[in-house]
């Protein structure tokens, strides 16, 4: 048995969702329970680390990022795990900066920008989801 890649596939073979469905059955084998826990957790700590982020001083945006990016990696959220990425250089860059100020923090806020989105995104597609999979499961149940 192999272990699941944490590491995106190449572009061309990645679907085309918010939330790359193979990747998260590979990484929850197949458990549609596990699948939900994991879900409802990722969407806890996305607020959490988000909320970190905002205001916070660089090293702990890019902790924060950080964090976010490795869970994003575990469930396929790939736009949210590259956007954490790019917060997590952002705010690195600019903790080790000594050039312009202004165009560091614009750096940062963009990128922290597109991780609101690509989140923002990610939690509308993990809420379809959910609904769905507490279908299943409750169907199961009857």
């Amino acid at each position: 048995m192999t272990a699941p890649r944490l590491v995106p596939p190449p572009e061309g073979d990645r679907q085309a969702t918010v939330i790359d469905e193979n990747h998260l059955g590979r990484m929850t084998l197949g458990d549609r329970r596990l699948e939900r826990e994991v879900l409802e957790l990722f969407l806890r700590q996305t607020t959490i680390m988000l909320n970190r982020v905002v205001g916070a001083e660089p090293p702990l945006a890019a902790a924060a990022a950080h964090t976010l990016k490795g869970s994003a990696r575990g469930i396929g959220a790939w736009r949210v795990a590259r956007a954490a990425e790019l917060l997590e250089q952002a705010a690195n860059g600019v903790a080790g900066k000594n050039g312009r100020a202004d165009d560091a923090a614009h750096g940062l806020a963009e990128a922290t920008a597109e991780l609101r989105a690509a989140s923002l995104e990610a939690s509308a597609a993990i809420g379809a989801r959910l609904t769905t999979l507490l279908a299943e499961l409750g169907r199961e149940r009857s």
